[in-house]
C-alpha cells in the first residue's frame, strides 16, 4: 500500500512537472500596449503640453514626456528611459506630440514586458524547484521506509539462516508481522521449528527420521513428475509423424536454450573465455543438421556435405549457424544461398542473402562487441551474435570471414577437418 502511496505521488508530482514545464513553454506573454491607454495618454499630454506642472497619468502606464530638445518636461516615476537612445535600447514606445500640425515632443511610454517575463521565470522556477524538493523528501522517506522495512528485516533474515545453517535451532526469528518480510519471516521461523522437531525425532527414533527422508523425497519427486507427464501428453497429442517430428526438434531446442542459459548464468561477456567451447571430431552429415536447424523458416537449400570429419563443438558450432541466419532474417529478410568449399584443413561454408549488405568501413567492425551495420538502426539487437560467433571458431580453430558478397552481407563459417589439429 505504500509503495502505491509513493508511486502515486511521484507520477503526479511529475505531471505537475511536466504541465508547468508545458505552460512556461508555450505561453508568451502579452508584451504589446494597451492601444486605449495609449491614445489617452497622447491625448491628455497634448491637452496638458504647455503647462506640464499640472498635468497628471490617468492610466495605469509609465511614460516620460520629452520636448523637442530632449528635455525632460514629465515622467510618472523615476527609472524609466529619458532618452531616444535608451528608450530604443528598452523597446519603449515613442510616439510624436503635435500641436496644430506642429512636432513639439515626444511620449515615451515604458514597457514593462522584460519584467513580465521575468516573473513568469521566477515563477516557474519556484514550482519546480518546490516540487523537486518534495520529490526529494518523498525518495528519502521511501528509502528510509525500505530499510526499515526490507533491508533491516532481510539482514535478520540473514543472520537467521547462518544460524540454522551451523546448526542452532534453538533461537527464535525476531518477526514484525507489519512490515515486507512478516509472513516471510513467520514462515523460516516455522521452518527452525520444523527442523529442530525434525531433529528430536530423529535421536528419539530411527523409524521417525525414515519417514521424514521419505516425505521430503516425495516433495521433491512430486514437481519432477508432473514436468514429466506433461511431456508425455506432449508426445501423446502428436497423432502424425510429422507432428512428432516437430515436437522432438522443440524438446531438441529445448534442451539447447536450456544449455545455453546455464552458460549464461554462469559467465559474462566480459569474461567469455568461460563459456567453454570443447571441439571434438563429428560427422559431417551433422553440420547440415545443424545449417537445417539454423534455417527454420527454410529460406535457403542446404547442399550435402561431403562425407568426413570435422573438428569442432557441435553446441557452439550450432549457435554460430543460428547467429547467421538469424542477422539474415532480421536485417535482410530475403531467400538466403549456402554453398561449400572443401580444402586440404577446412570446410568452408558460404551463407549468402539478398540484402545488398553494408558499407564497407563497416565489415572490420562488425565482429567486435555491440557494433552493427548502419542498415539495423531501425532493428532491435544487441550487435554481440557475431562478436561471440568469431570467438567460437577462434576456439574451434576455424575462422569466421565476413564480406559483401554479389547481392548482400556473405558470412563464411571456416571449419577445420578432423585429424587436422
Amino acid at each position: 500500500m505504500k509503495s502505491k502511496i509513493f508511486l502515486f505521488g511521484t507520477i503526479l508530482l511529475l505531471i505537475a512537472e511536466i504541465i508547468a514545464l508545458i505552460i512556461f513553454a508555450v505561453q508568451t506573454p502579452d508584451l504589446s500596449q494597451d492601444a486605449v491607454a495609449v491614445n489617452e495618454i497622447v491625448q491628455t499630454v497634448t491637452d496638458d503640453f504647455n503647462n506640464m506642472e499640472e498635468h497628471r497619468n490617468t492610466t495605469a502606464l509609465n511614460y516620460v514626456v520629452l520636448d523637442n530638445s530632449g528635455n525632460l518636461l514629465y515622467k510618472t516615476q523615476s527609472g524609466l528611459s529619458e532618452s531616444i537612445n535608451v528608450a530604443i535600447t528598452h523597446r519603449d514606445t515613442i510616439l510624436d506630440i503635435t500641436i496644430d500640425k506642429t512636432q513639439v515632443g515626444k511620449i515615451i511610454i515604458y514597457n514593462d514586458g522584460t519584467q513580465t517575463l521575468q516573473y513568469q521565470k521566477q515563477t516557474a522556477v519556484i514550482v519546480l524547484s518546490v516540487a523537486i524538493v518534495i520529490q526529494i523528501f518523498i525518495c528519502i522517506g521511501y528509502t528510509v521506509y525500505l530499510y526499515l522495512s526490507v533491508i533491516r528485516p532481510f539482514r535478520k533474515l540473514k543472520g537467521f539462516a547462518e544460524r540454522v545453517a551451523g546448526g542452532n535451532l534453538d533461537m527464535p526469528l525476531a518477526m514484525d508481522r507489519h512490515n515486507l518480510f512478516g509472513a516471510f519471516t513467520e514462515s523460516f521461523d516455522i521452518m527452525r521449528s520444523e527442523l529442530k522437531k525434525a531433529r528430536l525425532a530423529e535421536a528419539q527414533a530411527q523409524q521417525s527420521k525414515k519417514e521424514l527422508v521419505a516425505k521430503l523425497s516425495h516433495d521433491i519427486k512430486t514437481p519432477v513428475a508432473s514436468i514429466k507427464a506433461v511431456s508425455e501428453v506432449g508426445l501423446a497429442v502428436a497423432t502424425t509423424e510429422k507432428d512428432k517430428a516437430n515436437y522432438t526438434q522443440i524438446m531438441g531446442k529445448a534442451d539447447q536454450i536450456n544449455k545455453l542459459v546455464t552458460n549464461l548464468f554462469t559467465a559474462t561477456l566480459e569474461e567469455l573465455q568461460q563459456l567453454t567451447v570443447t571441439p571434438t571430431n563429428i560427422e559431417s552429415k551433422q553440420v547440415k543438421t545443424m545449417l537445417e536447424n539454423a534455417d527454420y523458416l527454410r529460406r535457403s537449400i542446404i547442399p550435402d556435405m561431403p562425407d568426413c570429419l570435422v573438428f569442432a563443438d557441435a553446441l557452439r558450432l550450432q549457435q554460430v549457424f543460428d547467429n547467421i541466419f538469424a542477422n539474415s532474417y532480421k536485417y535482410a529478410n530475403t531467400e538466403i544461398t549456402v554453398s561449400l568449399h572443401r580444402t586440404d584443413k577446412h570446410i568452408d561454408i558460404t551463407i549468402e542473402d539478398f540484402g545488398g549488405g553494408v558499407e564497407a568501413e563497416e565489415l572490420p567492425v562488425l565482429k567486435e562487441k555491440f557494433k552493427r551495420g548502419s542498415n539495423a538502426k531501425n532493428t532491435e539487437g544487441a550487435g554481440l551474435g557475431l562478436y561471440i560467433s568469431d570467438y567460437f571458431m577462434k576456439e574451434m580453430h576455424g575462422e569466421l570471414i565476413i564480406e559483401n558478397g554479389v547481392h548482400g552481407l556473405k558470412v563464411t563459417v571456416s571449419v577445420p577437418l578432423g585429424g587436422k589439429i
